[in-house]
């Protein structure tokens, strides 16, 4: 790579910092005088980037948005991180799927072999579990991919599992947990590692998040088929608290409400106009009462149309809204 190359990408990987740079200081970091950073600025503009420039004692230079995308530059987090997100939305079925592949394939051809081999390990199944909104969870790009080697390899994983809500284990001198992890999977916009539990000899599923392995891996192990032989269906299933992809308890309402007003909080229920102003409900969930309590989240005077367990669970919430709210 020329020096003028290397010069221009190290003043853009500058540039992408969202700041405004001083020409001074800018020129100092490339070691050359205003009079090159003037001309590699103009270089970048006719390569179509849109570098702003403010005149006076305090001004500088700061990167805006263009009219057209020129080329990118990313470092190593960067590109693993934009990587992995393009092959979630891959399997996310949000429409852009093939976009997504052409895209990952284009940024994977151009990739240094040390990253192209780091992403290969990944392999990411998207859930179409909607239960309900979740917050997400912040999970290191390096992490995903070291469980996704040890699933590739087939090598059995001990790890630290932390407590819900907790940064990390309470006690570290507990045995770790052992697992042959089987794939990563997606869901409510959190990271989860399905795997068989050896010592409670079930399949479990574990926040990625909480996840801190341990060194070295265990043996070799036969990979396992899901119960029903679905990934998506399984993990499906292990949200709604059953063996198979289905509810619990199922019920409807006549809610009060346009059935414009409903459909954005269906999830995987579904409704239809009762009426010009009420909306059939039907949805499920893990217990009666839960399934009330989702109904009521529409804060609307709604009718039960079955089945009688969940009338029963009307009024047993109704009994204990009245004690609270006497207390």
């Amino acid at each position: 790579m020329s020096t003028t190359t290397t010069r221009l990408l190290a003043l853009l990987s500058l540039l992408q910092t969202p700041r405004e740079w001083p020409g001074s200081v800018l020129a100092s970091r490339l070691g050359v005088s205003d009079r090159t950073l003037r001309r590699d600025i103009e270089r970048l503009r006719e390569m179509g980037y849109s570098i702003h420039a403010t005149l006076g004692p305090i001004g500088g230079y700061r990167l805006q948005a263009g009219s057209e995308l020129p080329p990118l530059l990313f470092d190593d987090d960067q590109t693993v991180a934009v990587a992995v997100a393009l092959q979630t939305v891959s399997v996310s079925g949000v429409g852009i799927e093939d976009a997504a592949i052409q895209a990952l394939a284009t940024i994977r051809q151009v990739m240094p072999s040390r990253l192209r081999h780091r992403l290969d390990a990944l392999d990411v199944i998207s859930s179409t579990v909607r239960p309900g909104q979740a917050a997400g969870m912040r999970v290191d790009p390096d992490l995903l991919i070291s469980l996704a080697k040890t699933i590739r390899v087939a090598e059995v994983l001990r790890f630290d599992y932390a407590p819900r809500g907790a940064a990390r284990p309470e006690d570290a001198a507990l045995p770790p947990r052992r697992v042959e992890p089987h794939h990563i999977v997606t869901a409510q916009g959190s990271w989860y590692l399905v795997a068989w539990d050896l010592e409670r000899d079930d399949w479990r599923l574990f926040s990625v998040d909480r996840i801190t392995p341990r060194i070295p891996t265990g043996p070799r192990f036969a990979p396992r088929e899901v119960p029903g032989g679905d990934l998506n269906e399984f993990v499906s299933a292990r949200f709604k608290g059953s063996d198979v992809n289905e509810w619990a308890c199922r019920g409807s309402v006549i809610l009060d409400l346009p059935i414009r007003k409903v459909l954005p909080f269906v999830g995987d229920g579904t409704a239809r106009a009762y009426g010009d102003d009420r909306t059939l409900l039907e949805a499920g969930s893990w217990s009666w009462g839960s399934l009330a309590a989702s109904f009521g989240r529409f804060e609307v005077p709604m009718q039960v149309v079955g089945p009688p367990e969940l009338a029963e669970a009307f009024a047993t919430l109704a009994e204990r809204y009245a004690s609270t709210a006497a207390s």
